[in-house]
Formats: C-alpha cells, structure tokens, sequence
C-alpha cells in the first residue's frame, strides 16, 4: 500500500479515527492489525518474515535480560546476540542477496576458466526487509549494552517493529525513542494533527508534483543511454540527484507526519543535504537514521577513530562497502559506496592543504561565497556516485561517464527539450519544474537555518491556515503527475 495510493487515503484516516475512539489499552493493538494489514497488502505470506525477525529480536532481548541478572556480561550473552544476528541477516542473505552470491561465485571461478552453471531460485524481495531488520537488530544491540530495558509485552515491542509509517522505507528508528512512545496511548491534538498534515502535504508535494514528473526525463534517458548525447546524460544524472532526495525524503517526511497525527514524534531523516559544503557533511545530513545506525553498531565497535588515523580510514570505507551493498545486490551498489568512502578519506587528507591554500588566498571558509563554490563541488562529487546507483551495471555506468566527458553540441539538448517527442519536456513544464526547485531550495535553506516553515503557517491567523491547506491540496490534485491510466509510482528506496 503505497502513501501516494487512494487505498491509503482511505486506510490512513480510518486508522486515526479508530485510535483516538477506542479505550487506550486497545490503541497498541489496534496499531498492531493495522501495521500487518498495511504491510500484507503487497504479500500476504511476508508477513511472517516480520513475525519471525520480531519472535527472535523477542526473545534473545528477554534472554539478554535474564543472563544480566545471573552474571555481568559473559559468553553467554554475546552467544545470544550472535544468534540474533546471524537469523536475521540470514534471513536478509537469503532473501536479498542469494542470487547475487550464487552469480560472484560464477564469476570467480570464470577467472581460472571454470564454467559453472548455479541453478537460480526466484525469490522476490520483500518490501523494506531491509530497514525493518536492522531495526530490530539494533534494539537487541541496545538491550545487549543496557541502553534499553527488555520491552515485557511482545505485542508492543512487535508494534516498534512494523509500525506502519516507517515500516518500508523508515526512517529506521531507534528503541530508546519509539517503544517508549508505544507505551503510552496518546489523545487526539488539533494543533499537532495540523502540523502532521503539512508535513505530508509537504511530503506529497516532494513526490507526486516534484520527483515523479523528474524521474520521466530521467527514466526516458538512461532507459536508452545510446540515443542521447552527453549533455541529456549530465542532465538526467544532476535531475536524479533531485528526484532521489524528493522521493525518498517525501516517503520519510509523509511517514513523520502521519506518525505525528497520532502522537508518535519519529526521528527526522534528512537535513537538507544537497547545501552540503563537503561529502562528509552530506553523510551526517542524508538518511540520517541509517548513517548513525551505521555509526553506532558497526563504525564505532570497529573502531571507530579510536585506534590511530590508518584504522579510521579502513573503518569508514568497511562502512561505506556496507553502505552500499544494504542498498542492493549489486556491484553498482558497492563501487558507490566506496566512492562515496574514498571522497570523505581524500577529503580528511586534503584538509590542512585546503585550509592553508584558503588562508594564503584570504578566503574565509564560512563566507558565502566560499560555502557556495564548496557546496557546488560536493554535489557534483555525490552526485557522479549517483551515475552506478541509478544505471543497472558497471558498463552502463562507464557509458554514461564516457557521454558525459565527451558531451557533444548543447544545442541539441535545448531543442530536444522542447522538442515534441515527450508531452511534460515542453518549455511550461521546464519552467514548472524550475519554479519547484526553487520552492525546494527556499524550504532547504530556511531548514538549514534553524527555520521551520511549517511553524510560520501554523503561526497564521486560522483563515490563512484554512485557505493555504486548500491551496495546497488543490496544487497537488491539479499538478501532480496523474492522467489517464494512472497507477502510483513506487518510492524508489522500496527496493532497498
């Protein structure tokens, strides 16, 4: 059930509605059906992979819990968390990267001349199998360290564990925030229900209005890289960079706000990235649930920056390899998460050279101008690692660098926009789409200055609240991508 579907437009208030109606020992349980109804409506039958990741994350936690009070510490407990951690990236291995296990081993062996012929099994992805494990790894991490008491009651802790809003694409919570907000039935709130819908109208707009018209030109090029010069290939790479962050941001902020509207604060997932002045910063402002999930169960118990300059760097490329195959199954996947490490590990090399080279040019760091040449060169590094995330193989990946580098004639790139060969690459829906990023820019820079828009409507006399809803709802309706024969476009990091 996707967010930018009518069935949840239709779920999603019958669901509030049923929260705040019943008596408060039943609102966990109610949350329960509804987070398994939400997620069986793709498949059914995955519904027990989320079941099962909750039934053992349950269990080793009370195990934990009951060795701590014979012994401090001990082989026992780690035994127990090694357990956890080997069913459920087990579970993962198989289910995601089995296939792509079986084709390296094929490949391995076609080095030394030696042909193999695996049979391959057909097994579908589950929807956010990534995220919803490694939220419940991490809570049975905390309860491992103490951070966290076992939760006693299963069906709540099965609740922090598919809570709908944040199930298929997260942001991936931490137990220390959300399992003691589960504890707790919440009242209705007229101001907090208010806050939490122009977060999803800001949500949809990101989607629908922003990332889905993108991703057309996107998709018409590196659907067919060969029948575009290297100016349309430039374009489409710097247009994904954009349709990436308003897709998935969209999902994390829709999931925010919908988790708002029934009490539940869920941790923010981005902060403005792409005003980034370094690939480093970029990191600590995208996906922010992943990259410190990353940081505290596997950064930091490597290591981290603790054991010497050497061990910091092998540490975070480790990360970022990782990084990158949590995204998918692919050789793509890994060659983008090492780059992405190698420009943080360069970055920390050059930094004395970067700071005396501004000092002998009196540039000051932190003037505009500076932090707008710094922030330019960061997204077009992040954003060459966006060219193995979008393409499907490495060759791909090295045929759009290859048109990129040898560009062609502009010229052609302004004609064939305006050309008539697709309906929405006409010169109104250019200028549309211009109009938006602005908007995108604007709300990014005020975020990045501590300023929340949302607060300064709801600051508004109630006439203006009432009439900006309106507008807004009217802008998504009439300018989102919809038409005849329209089916919902899937958020990208579904996949993940």
């Amino acid at each position: 059930m996707l967010f930018n579907s009518l069935k949840f437009l239709i779920f999603f208030p019958l669901v509030v509605l049923g929260y705040f109606l019943i008596p408060d020992r039943w609102k966990h349980y109610w949350l329960l059906l509804a987070s398994y109804y939400f997620y069986m409506s793709w498949n059914a039958g995955y519904a027990l992979l989320i079941l099962f990741s909750t039934g053992v994350t349950y269990i080793c936690a009370r195990l934990l819990e009951k060795e701590k009070t014979r012994e401090a510490g001990g082989k026992r407990t780690k035994r127990i968390v090694l357990a956890s951690l080997v069913l459920n990236l087990g579970l993962l291995v198989y289910f995601k990267y089995f296939n792509f296990l079986l084709t390296s081993v094929e490949s391995i062996f076609a080095l030394f001349h030696i042909r193999l012929q695996i049979p391959r099994f057909d097994i579908l992805l589950p929807v956010g199998i990534s995220f919803f494990i490694f939220q419940a790894l991490g809570y049975t991490i905390d309860v491992y360290r103490g951070d966290i008491p076992a939760e006693h009651d299963f069906f709540r802790y099965a609740l922090f564990v598919s809570f709908f809003p944040q199930l298929v694409a997260g942001p991936i919570e931490r137990s220390g925030n959300l399992l003691k907000q589960l504890a707790v039935p919440h009242r209705f709130s007229y101001e907090r229900t208010k806050e939490g819908l122009l977060l999803m109208l800001w949500g949809y707009f990101l989607k629908v209005v922003l990332a889905d018209r993108i991703a057309i030109f996107v998709d018409m090029v590196y659907g067919n890289i060969s029948a575009f010069n290297g100016w349309y290939c430039m374009l489409a790479t710097v247009l994904f960079a954009v349709q990436i962050y308003c897709d998935f941001s969209g999902y994390s902020v829709i999931a925010v706000g919908a988790a708002k509207i029934l009490g539940i604060q869920l941790m923010e997932n981005f902060d403005a990235p792409h005003l980034s002045t370094s690939v480093a910063e970029f990191w600590r402002r995208w996906h922010i649930s992943l990259t410190s999930w990353f940081r505290d169960y596997l950064y930091i118990p490597l290591g981290g920056s603790r054991k010497g300059k050497a061990r910091k760097y092998l540490n975070v490329l480790i990360v970022f390899l990782v990084s990158g195959l949590w995204h998918g199954a692919s050789f793509n996947y890994v060659i983008w998460g090492a780059i992405n490490g190698l420009f943080q590990i360069i970055g920390e090399i050059l930094m004395p050279l970067r700071r005396k080279a501004a000092a002998l040019l009196h540039l000051h760091r932190e003037s505009f101008v500076h932090r707008v040449i710094s922030g330019i060169i960061t997204f077009v590094l992040v954003d060459f690692c966006y060219i193995f995330f979008r393409t499907t193989t490495i060759r791909e990946a090295i045929a759009v660098i290859r048109r990129i580098l040898s560009p062609g004639n502009p010229a052609e790139l302004i004609t064939g926009l305006l050309a008539a060969q697709n309906p929405r690459a006409t010169a109104t829906e250019c200028l549309f789409v211009f109009f938006c990023l602005l908007i995108l820019l604007f709300a990014d820079a005020m975020k990045s200055r501590g300023i929340a828009v949302r607060t300064k409507i709801l600051a508004q006399d109630s006439w203006f609240q009432s009439l900006f809803f309106v507008a807004a709802v009217c802008g998504i309706l009439l300018f989102g991508v919809w038409g005849p024969g329209y089916r919902e476009a899937s958020f990208i990091y579904f996949q993940f």
